[in-house]
């Protein structure tokens, strides 16, 4: 029985919840069409939790829900009382049907085009073969370049994907550690860790940033170089943490350790082609919209020079991570959704957030968000979250001196980084955790200190920088 329960509930519960009259509902002037939306926001949250079905299947089946139910273009059995008050406006189906092609998701296919290519022409090994060289053989500064070269990779690339590349190369250095050396949980340790506070440091580094994104919009809009300018220096104080904190907990016994990474940066037409436009796009990130583009506008011209070129071919495409591409999807039509019906404001409205103070709801809101991430997709956490955070910020006159909705959206979005305490909170934990070097007691001991310790730095850096004016 128990294993039906999976299923089970994701299903009854969003079906009781549409079967319901409008008057059980604690909200004041609900409409049919936000009933349904809650029905959807559930199904979505239970899905994702319980994992009856695949993550991203689960985005896809928001998105066909909200053109069935909520758009003009769904199923004329939905639309019989159209124009009735307590119906409710219907959404665009165009609106719906281009999260597929959001910004945002452009954003990401960039990405991956970066990300692929450098992997294809070891530009990403290479890279860190030169990059380690300065910290010489003491255990402790080798681990510490291994975390800033994965914190770099992970800015730019998948972080599983740079785990998996960083933790391949560290196997035959782990092995020199004696089999009960504190080192080898240390260095199994150290990459995980990186590669999640790393994903951060950059619009691109990890799909919650990306979420954010969607609702940093108008007077509270942020280019890739200014989420850089904040996103960098916490994840460099975060990482210099991060080392500080494993390397008292899991000290090495060995004095001495050489790594070796074997290899040369390829000088082939088209590696060269690589470097030059991996180089081009980071420059017109960083530039802003100084040139005349924005991040999303810039994302596609890696697509089109290796498309045109033959770097990425279509074998390649196969191995893009389409799977991300719909789950971000999915998370941005939940917050259409949201956002376009006035659920999301009703809700906020209904609860006297303005009777707390403003701190208790940024710390409860970023703790929320953090507990939730350790226990379920950093992604699908910030897909449920970010809508009502958005709804939040706006709405609450008291949150305006800390920076108001800019500071809410984006201490929650650093938040659903940093839940990394369980072998199931990310792919990177669960990759560290299946090399058998690192147990699940000692990854939580790390990372719940660092969880709670990064969240009340990000609220402090996101006020600094709002306070000078460099956003909000």
């Amino acid at each position: 029985m128990q294993k039906y329960l999976k299923y089970i509930i994701p299903i009854s519960i969003p079906l009781i919840v549409l079967l319901l009259p409008l008057s059980a509902f604690p909200f004041d002037g609900l409409t049919i069409i936000q009933q349904r939306v809650i029905a959807i926001f559930l199904l979505a949250a239970l899905c994702w939790v319980f994992e009856p079905i695949p993550i991203y299947a689960t985005s896809v089946v928001i998105i066909v829900l909200e053109l069935l139910l909520v758009s003009n273009k769904g199923l004329y059995l939905f639309r019989l009382n159209e124009g009735q008050p307590h119906f409710g406006e219907l959404l665009s189906y165009n609106e719906i049907m281009a999260t597929f092609a959001s910004p945002i998701i452009m954003l990401f296919l960039g990405g991956f085009f970066l990300a692929m290519a450098a992997t294809k022409y070891r530009l990403d090994v290479n890279l860190a073969r030169v990059l380690l060289k300065p910290f010489g053989s003491d255990p402790k500064f080798v681990m510490l370049g291994l975390m800033l070269i994965t914190g770099i990779f992970s800015m730019f690339m998948s972080n599983t994907a740079t785990t998996a590349m960083m933790l391949s190369i560290l196997t035959p250095v782990i092995a020199v550690f004696g089999p009960k050396d504190p080192g080898r949980i240390a260095f199994a340790l150290c990459i995980p860790v990186a590669a999640n506070i790393g994903g951060i440091g950059t619009p691109i580094g990890t799909p919650p940033n990306a979420i954010a994104l969607k609702y940093l919009v108008g007077d509270n809009y942020i280019s890739f170089g200014e989420w850089m300018a904040f996103g960098v220096p916490f994840v460099v104080v975060m990482m210099a943490l991060a080392w500080m904190l494993i390397n008292f907990l899991y000290s090495a016994d060995q004095k001495k350790i050489e790594l070796s990474i074997k290899g040369k940066f390829l000088k082939t037409p088209k590696a060269i082609m690589v470097y030059i436009t991996f180089t081009l796009t980071i420059v017109l990130w960083l530039m802003g919209s100084s040139h005349g583009m924005n991040s999303y506008t810039v994302a596609l011209i890696p697509v089109a020079i290796f498309s045109l070129t033959g770097i990425i071919n279509k074998e390649d495409l196969k191995k893009i991570s389409w799977d991300v591409l719909w789950l971000v999807s999915g998370g941005i039509a939940l917050g259409l959704a949201l956002d376009k019906t006035g659920l999301a404001r009703l809700v906020v409205h209904s609860i006297p957030f303005d009777a707390f103070s403003p701190y208790a709801v940024l710390f409860g809101a970023a703790f929320l968000c953090l507990v939730m991430a350790n226990f379920m997709s950093h992604t699908a956490t910030a897909n449920l979250l970010m809508p009502i955070m958005a709804a939040l910020g706006t709405s609450m006159a008291s949150l305006t001196p800390l920076g108001g909705e800019i500071t809410l959206i984006l201490v929650v979005t650093f938040a659903a980084s940093l839940g990394m305490s369980l072998p199931i909170s990310t792919p990177p934990n669960a990759l560290a955790h299946a090399t058998g070097h690192v147990q699940s007691n000692q990854m939580a001991k790390v990372g719940v200190i660092l969880g709670v310790v990064g969240v009340l730095l990000s609220f402090v850096l996101v006020w600094l920088l709002h306070a000078v004016g460099h956003i909000g």
